[in-house]
């Protein structure tokens, strides 16, 4: 099978269920893959059938706050093909993919965006995780950083 080569990117949003992953070409969404797998079922084999279709330039993925495990499978993994097949890999923060809305870190705490800067907060109500692809990647903010950002000490 032929690779498509067009200035692929590939975006991932490994942080609640559905598990996400677009393809973009010139920052325009061109395919959506999905998973209610677990990241650590459903992740590799998402990405090695992207990695098989299309030529990528980079890969971005959310890269916190949110679930510790899913964030550092999911740099584990993007840092071993960066290393490896030399595709950049770029963060981004999750509230870029969440309309800045709050993201559930445990029980009933959870990240919340004031301004600039991410606390942790309790809330009563249980917030709806609702994650999505931007149509295209021109708006996204990418992090000088592209480790986990865990946003919480080790306990």
């Amino acid at each position: 099978m032929q690779k498509i080569s067009h200035n692929s990117t590939l975006l991932i949003i490994p942080l609640s269920s559905p598990l996400l992953l677009g393809v973009y070409q010139n920052n325009i969404l061109v395919e959506t893959l999905k998973s209610d797998k677990k990241t650590s079922e459903s992740l590799l084999p998402l990405v090695e059938d992207v990695l098989q279709r299309y030529e990528l330039d980079r890969i971005i993925y959310t890269r916190g706050p949110g679930s510790y495990m899913a964030i550092k499978l999911t740099y584990i993994m993007l840092k071993t093909i960066e290393l490896i097949q030399k595709i950049p890999l770029f963060g981004c923060s999750a509230f870029e993919c969440n309309g800045d809305k709050p993201i559930k870190a445990i029980g009933n705490l959870y990240f919340i965006k004031e301004k600039e800067t991410i606390i942790t907060k309790k809330l009563q109500e249980k917030i709806e995780q609702a994650f999505w692809l931007p149509k295209t990647l021109d708006e996204l903010k990418l992090d000088k950083d592209a480790t986990p950002d865990y946003s919480l000490p080790a306990v």
